[in-house]
């Protein structure tokens, strides 16, 4: 059986992508954060949309023409293809657990 919580390195000196699932046009993912964020004054601009839910921790997501939004576990919000985002915080003492699905 496998855990979204389970398997993560007591040591992450980058931010930990594992991919669940992945077929055409759909890639199911985890990510796990710890106190890392995107590179200042770059911003993700992907072509296809990314429905990501936190499960844990806490995350700024930042946009470059709208206000940013924390998240706290449950929350869930819809990043449509080519809508510029950037992770801007997580939490640095704690795994902030992330779900992502892209399609």
């Amino acid at each position: 059986m496998n855990n979204l919580f389970g398997d993560i390195p007591a040591s992450l000196p980058e931010e930990l992508f594992s991919v669940l699932v992945e077929q055409e046009g759909l890639k199911i993912e985890r990510i796990v954060s710890r106190g890392h964020c995107s590179p200042a004054d770059e911003w993700y601009d992907q072509d296809t949309h990314e429905w990501v839910a936190l499960l844990k921790g806490k995350a700024v997501i930042a946009y470059p023409d709208k206000p940013s939004v924390t998240l706290v576990p449950g929350d869930y919000l819809l990043l449509t293809a080519h809508e510029r985002h950037r992770v801007d915080w997580t939490i640095p003492d704690e795994d902030t657990v992330w779900l992502a699905i892209h399609y």
